[in-house]
């Protein structure tokens, strides 16, 4: 595939232990409402985020989050807890906790995620598949889509090689 997924790069590990955060920066260029639209909108979400929500996420609550890989549907309760439009979301998925911080920086957006892992996870998948994910997002949001890269389709770009990276880049 000749999509350019990038180099492993900000993200670190909070915590002395399981359960871990996983800090995750990226800089978009779009104004935080913009960026906030493309984290609570179920079509927005649809074509950059691992799972598809079953309702816009900027109403507290409860919701379903369905992960996809291929043909392959799994469904995972979640619970909308903070929606401070356009600065915080906060929501569990599964057990684990992701909390999204936006804020301006110069005519863009700074966008910090903190995924608390509480689930047995394999912490440099987890930032190898956001890392994918956020460079979907971004061509999203610069009005040239990709299209989303879901499951084992990232097997075709780079994700081993990207995992390693992380893993080195979070000192596993």
């Amino acid at each position: 595939m000749s999509f350019d997924v990038g180099q492993a790069r900000d993200a670190r590990l909070e915590g002395t232990g399981e359960p871990w955060t996983l800090v995750f920066v990226r800089e978009f260029r779009q104004a935080p409402p913009v960026v906030w639209a493309a984290l609570t909108d179920p079509a927005e979400l649809d074509q950059w985020a691992p799972f598809i929500p079953e309702r816009d996420l900027n109403e507290r609550g409860p919701t379903t989050f369905t992960m996809v890989d291929g043909d392959v549907r799994e469904d995972l309760p979640a619970v909308v807890r903070v929606v401070e439009a356009p600065k915080v979301l906060e929501y569990t998925w599964g057990e684990d906790l992701l909390r999204w911080e936006l804020e301006a920086s110069g005519e863009g957006t700074r966008l910090t995620l903190r995924h608390t892992l509480i689930e047995a996870s394999d912490t440099a998948s987890v930032a190898t598949g956001w890392h994918v994910c956020a460079v979907v997002l971004r061509h999203l949001l610069d009005g040239d889509p990709h299209g989303v890269i879901r499951g084992r389709e990232a097997e075709k770009y780079g994700f081993a090689e990207l995992k390693e990276a992380y893993g080195k880049v979070l000192g596993l």
